[in-house]
């Protein structure tokens, strides 16, 4: 049995929309580089929020805990859509 596709919502097609808008979208080259961009701000909106969670506080909140934050440098990673830097 084959998947059922789901039609655009009216909301859906809104962000395609905005999407195309954003990120100027003229060929299928553009919308892979702007998936990529959107993959890459996801993971790192997740991992931040990992690390929220796994220390018990928030970045430059003043804490007595000795886990400390000790900065952050850019990683690159590497996904069906290629490599991305986060």
């Amino acid at each position: 049995m084959g998947k059922r596709k789901e039609r655009l919502t009216e909301g859906k097609k809104n962000i395609i929309a905005d999407l195309i808008r954003e990120y100027d979208i003229q060929s299928a080259e553009d919308i892979q580089d702007a998936l990529k961009d959107l993959l890459g701000g996801t993971i790192e909106s997740m991992l931040a929020a990992e690390m929220d969670n796994h220390l018990g506080y928030s970045p430059y909140e003043r804490t007595d805990v000795e886990n400390a934050r000790n900065g952050k440098k850019q990683k690159t990673i590497r996904s069906k859509y290629g490599e991305m830097e986060i």
